[in-house]
């Protein structure tokens, strides 16, 4: 065989023997990061490529449900959250990892799964196996701008409570100079503006669905809650709110325009970040605010990479799963970013007993950690309920039921409703779910 026909021969054999694997994943801080040290993968594993969908939160769970229900293999890894995992694996549609770390052994043991902290890892399991791995884990938490306080002569407390929100808002507000007292969700979706108002809701000893199923979003605990919530964003709050959610409001806060933020744990180490954030000397952390009860004040959520039933590349995929999950990446975060305090948090307890970590997210490590742990999806509501969840009711039907009440609750905010117009709406919606979900008897 002459040199040209062998090159030709080994390149074929090459392709044969690459893979490529695409990604969906959602456009947040930390999945962006992991995107970026793709080129760190492919030094392990040359002979896997990767390609990337990056969407915001909204049109990442839309698409990836539609794809992976379907069954249309686009994608090998998705991102998902700790509310699809068990209704997808239970639906038949992601891959048991159990039988994959079986499989490889050597690997299973270099990955530690004791390691991944014991409520994220129950949270992802079902029937005995685990079908997805955490990238990140959260709780909900108050960041507040130190400066602005001593400012206007303020103290926060460690657990403060909605009333104070507001009371604190009223003393910084001051738009002529570009700084709001709160910034909360306003962008409607189950993920977005429900998952702040839910924890409030139940903080203001609300629930979804009393234990017969039947919808009780139009009482006086939610019209409470809802009016309560439109007041402080209106008279508070930056404008155009119902276009702000997590990454928006993020911005906002580190920009040093939000006098308080109430939000997902994971924004501590980006608002720590001097690479992207101009208060990492002036952030302050407390609890998630409560109302008449602390039950469910702080949600339960994780980000977590799965592998769909529909793919062709699962060995390929479950290597970059395990690689993107491990605690050596979480090493490799803080070195190219250079501060442990942008790691990916709430998955690891060697993070949390990191020397390093400790050091560098000292401030907020503990609140995160125990914001986590003393999150209960099963009692989340100060009355009975028949669901698990706090900031969401873990039935399918859901994602569209909480995405139509949260656009209810954006027209409430907006003025396109008053609040007992949106209640009625949200709460006509509910009944219908529950009615043809089979809920009710």
């Amino acid at each position: 065989m002459n040199r040209l026909a062998l090159l030709a021969l080994t390149a074929l054999l090459s392709q044969a023997s690459a893979a490529t694997i695409t990604i969906a994943t959602v456009n947040n801080p930390d999945m962006v990061t992991m995107q970026k040290l793709t080129p760190e993968f492919n030094k392990k594993y040359p002979d896997i490529q990767v390609k990337w969908v990056t969407l915001p939160e909204n049109e990442l769970r839309q698409k990836i449900t539609l794809n992976v229900a379907s069954g249309a293999g686009s994608f090998d890894l998705a991102t998902v959250g700790a509310y699809e995992v068990p209704i997808w694996a239970k639906n038949g549609w992601l891959e048991p990892l159990t039988p994959l770390f079986a499989k490889n052994p050597d690997l299973m043991k270099s990955y530690n799964l004791a390691d991944v902290l014991p409520g994220v890892r129950g949270a992802l399991t079902v029937g005995g196996n685990l079908y997805a791995v955490p990238f990140y884990a959260e709780s909900s938490m108050t960041y507040y701008n130190k400066d602005l306080f001593k400012a206007a002569g303020l103290t926060m407390p460690a657990q403060p409570t909605w009333t104070q929100i507001q009371t604190f808002a009223s003393k910084i507000h001051n738009p002529a100079k570009g700084v709001y007292g709160v910034c909360l969700r306003g962008l409607p979706g189950w993920g977005e503006n429900m998952a702040l108002f839910t924890t409030m809701v139940n903080t203001f000893g609300g629930r979804w669905f009393d234990p017969s199923w039947q919808a009780q979003l139009n009482t006086p605990a939610w019209k409470n809650a809802m009016t309560f919530y439109v007041n402080l964003v209106k008279r508070y709050g930056p404008p155009g709110a119902t276009g702000n959610g997590f990454t928006e409001n993020l911005t906002l806060m580190s920009q040093g325009k939000c006098g308080m933020w109430v939000d997902a744990t994971v924004a501590a180490g980006f608002l720590s970040d001097p690479s992207s954030s101009k208060i990492t000397k002036s952030v302050g952390f407390a609890k998630a605010p409560v109302g008449t009860t602390a039950r469910g004040n702080n949600w339960y959520w994780s980000w977590n990479l799965a592998i769909p039933k529909s793919t062709k590349q699962e060995a390929a995929a479950f290597k970059f799963l395990t690689w993107a999950t491990s605690k050596e990446y979480i090493a490799l975060v803080a070195k190219t970013k250079g501060t442990w305090a942008s790691v990916p948090p709430g998955t690891r307890t060697s993070t949390y007993q990191n020397a390093n970590y400790r050091k560098a997210a000292g401030a907020f490590s503990g609140l995160v950690l125990s914001s986590i742990n003393s999150a209960d999806v099963n009692k989340a509501t100060k009355d009975p309920v028949p669901y698990t969840g706090v900031q969401y009711v873990a039935i399918p039907e859901f994602q569209a039921l909480g995405t139509q009440v949260g656009q209810y609750l954006a027209g409430a905010l907006s003025g396109q409703y008053t609040v007992d117009q949106a209640l009625k709406l949200a709460q006509d919606a509910a009944n219908k779910t529950a009615r043809e979900g089979g809920y009710q008897k």
